[in-house]
Order: structure tokens, then sequence, then C-alpha cells
């Protein structure tokens, strides 16, 4: 091992700073610590996050890419559908206390702010909610008050 600025663990493996191995390094390194679990291997080679939490999908990622194949998210540049976490998908459901519950990803996308007033019309024909800011009308007369 090359000396660097960055102190080795306990293990021989990278150390608190250091950049996870990569390429055929993170291989021989795998390779040399077979016999081992998956957990100590990952943190050999340095997949460790700052709380000390195991990052097994960035090592098994390494891994795949170091043997040469290419993932489609490595394609669009790191980026791609998995990435951007969960999407809102536009549909809810009254919950059990008769609640209905508009997430924080709506209310975001909209530009609602946190105290913000509405006043709710009910539309029986489309059995649509609407929600109007405090102070407008909808001029509509088949509204439910």
């Amino acid at each position: 091992m090359t000396a660097n600025r960055f102190s080795t663990g306990s293990d021989g493996g990278p150390g608190l700073g250091e950049a996870p191995l990569e390429g055929k390094a993170l291989l021989d390194r795998a390779r040399s610590l077979s016999n081992r679990p998956e957990d100590q291997i990952a943190r050999a080679c340095g997949y460790v996050g700052p709380s000390g939490r195991i990052l097994k999908k960035s090592f098994y990622r390494a891994l795949v890419a170091a043997k040469g194949y290419v993932l489609p998210s490595t394609l669009q540049g790191g980026g791609g559908a998995a990435a951007k976490g969960r999407q809102a998908v536009f549909r809810t459901r009254v919950h059990g206390n008769g609640n209905l519950l508009i997430g924080q990803a709506y209310t975001r996308r909209m530009g609602l702010e946190p105290g913000q007033e509405f006043r709710i019309e009910l539309h029986k024909e489309t059995g649509s909610i609407w929600l109007l800011p405090m102070g407008t009308t909808s001029g509509s007369e088949d509204s439910i008050d």
C-alpha cells in the first residue's frame, strides 16, 4: 500500500476520510478478503458513510463497474430514475379516521406554505374537491358548501 495523507483503518483498509477503492485496487482487495463477511470487505475497501454505516449499494455498484459492466444509471451520468427517490403518484385514499391526506410532495410542488388557509369546495357531480385560497371565490353554482 502506498503512503498517503490519510490514515489506514485497523484492518489495513482505507481509513477515515480516504476515498473508497475502485477498479483493480477494489477487485484485488475484495479478492484478498473473500473469506470474510461482505460487511467486513465493504468496510475494508472504504465503503463506509460518515455515520459509520456500510454503503453496500455503492460497494456493489463499484464492484460491478470494476468488473467492466456498465450499469444503465451510470450511462446517464449517475442520475436516472433510481437516483430520484420516491416519486409522487398523485393518488391518495381516505384513512380509517376519515382524513384525506395530501402529502408534502404535492404541497411543495404547488408552492404552498405552512399556515396558508384554504376554503374547501366539494363538487358532487365530478366527485372532486377544490382547495381555494382564502379570499377567492369560484363562481360555481354546483358546489356544496
